[in-house]
């Protein structure tokens, strides 16, 4: 039996989605997958190198496939507000002619297909097959139960949405949610009046059409949320929902980044005494521009913590591009500040993230709360401070701040456009350095927090833990559909 896989091409989405497949095949030997890789113009070569690795690596040859889509021919401009809708569409034929030359080559026999929490369109690619779709939501469930709440609001009450995203302090009741959730810390793309509101609307109901949705948590983490999301499977108004997270990649960190700067970034920390260290990254996408870095600088200087800053330089303005993966932004830097910081603190420009958190040398994280670092910093018990940037990382820090007590904030609001990289305002570094204090100086209480979830994160995974009986479970219930 083969289960297709469709992920989104960024690697967040993919770097989980193969971890996904890894479990489903550990979980039963009967599967094979047929991972399908959207050739996307703005993360090709790392994803091409990633999924290099993965076919070296593989420990199921003849189980785990993947399949690189070829290029558009003519793909949609990158700064158009319609472009991954667009891209998307476009992305369909080849995704149907992939799986059609799969099975003339005499694939296993197809069972369904696990699709990316945004490639729900794909649906009906999957029922011209006549198997079943499944989605791998790779946030959490603070997000799924939000998307569900406006959609519900939308469709099921006919609320204009564009009319209720008018005040960034307007408070939500949402399910899911102990604590009011204001507009600012709702996903940007949500609350955009244009076209984002429609967007995630429509995946939304995709979501409510699978026959099943994934969710990269576990519920010892997010216990309200995935309880709220269990009342709404009871009551038949969306379909099973299975917690089987955290699902990471904690073998190689990074197709970036050279031995060199590995063992030097290793080296330093070595040297450095038990969590004395505050460890600064901002996710593949996270960059600042000169003032902002200025203010981070000093603030860092001002804290008197030793540190170590992941410092990318931004793509040039107005372009639609990732940060450097090469080299740093030291040019932004307060003159004179690498002299005065240099017995405590080393600039970086790649990091390789989970072998800096799990360092004995970590003792805060200081991060745009992306999903996938989020799980990663509670797998190695390292307390966080919030400054999320793009997507639902708003939403996440509100959680962690919030509703979990795991993280102390520096911003939870601050929010940065992808597409120009310019930001609603600037963070100061009296703020920074108030945020790095009090990180760094958490109670007992807060790091037992940690502590304790670092605990419950692992045992979800093992043998009879939540997450491993609810893949069991989903396990079961795709093997129920099979004719």
């Amino acid at each position: 039996m083969e289960i297709v896989f469709i992920p989104s091409p960024g690697m967040g989405h993919l770097i989980s989605t193969v971890n996904m497949a890894k479990l489903i095949l550990q979980g039963d030997h009967r599967f094979s997958i047929f991972i399908i890789i959207i050739n996307s113009p703005m993360s090709f070569s790392t994803v091409n190198s990633f999924i290099d690795s993965q076919k070296r690596d593989n420990q199921y040859p003849t189980r785990l496939i993947f399949h690189t889509l070829p290029p558009l021919l003519n793909p949609p401009e990158p700064s158009s507000p319609t472009f991954f809708q667009t891209f998307r569409d476009l992305q369909k034929p080849l995704v149907k002619q992939a799986i059609e030359e799969r099975i003339q080559e005499g694939s296993p026999k197809l069972s369904g297909f696990i699709l990316d929490m945004f490639c729900t369109d794909m649906i009906d690619i999957a029922d011209q097959f006549q198997v079943p779709s499944y989605v791998f939501f790779t946030s959490g469930a603070n997000l799924l139960n939000v998307l569900f709440h406006f959609q519900s609001l939308a469709d099921d009450e006919g609320v204009d949405l564009s009319a209720e995203f008018d005040d960034p302090n307007t408070e939500f009741a949402i399910s899911g949610f102990v604590n009011p959730l204001k507009e600012k810390y709702l996903p940007a793309v949500l609350v955009d009046k244009e076209l984002g509101s429609a967007m995630l609307i429509k995946h939304a109901k995709g979501l409510r059409k699978s026959k099943g949705i994934l969710i990269n948590t576990f519920v010892e983490l997010e216990t309200i949320g995935t309880d709220a999301l269990f009342d709404l499977v009871a009551k038949g108004s969306i379909p099973p929902v299975y917690p089987v997270g955290p699902i990471l990649e904690l073998g190689k960190n990074s197709t970036s980044g050279s031995h060199q700067d590995y063992m030097s970034i290793m080296k330093w920390l070595d040297d450095q005494p038990c969590s004395s260290v505050v460890f600064l990254c901002f996710g593949s996408m996270g960059s600042f521009d000169a003032d902002q870095v200025k203010e981070i600088a000093n603030g860092l200087e001002k804290s008197g913590y030793r540190f170590l800053w992941s410092l990318r330089k931004p793509p040039p303005e107005g372009k639609f591009a990732k940060p450097s993966e090469d080299g740093t932004f030291e040019d932004a830097l307060p003159e004179g500040f690498m002299d005065r910081t240099a017995e405590r603190g080393k600039i970086i420009g790649w990091a390789p993230q989970v072998s800096i958190l799990e360092h004995f040398a970590i003792g805060g994280f200081v991060s745009h709360c992306g999903w996938n670092s989020t799980l990663e910093s509670m797998w190695f018990g390292v307390p966080m401070a919030t400054w999320p940037l793009y997507a639902e990382q708003q939403l996440n820090a509100f959680s962690l701040v919030k509703e979990l007590g795991l993280a102390v904030e520096i911003r939870m609001d601050y929010r940065r456009d992808f597409r120009s990289n310019k930001a609603n305002f600037q963070v100061t570094a009296e703020e920074i350095e108030y945020g790095v204090r009090k990180l760094m100086c958490m109670d007992d209480g807060a790091r037992n927090r940690a502590s304790e979830i670092r605990r419950k994160s692992r045992k979800a995974l093992e043998d009879g833990g939540s997450s491993h009986k609810s893949l069991r479970r989903f396990i079961e219930h795709v093997l129920s559909n099979v004719g």
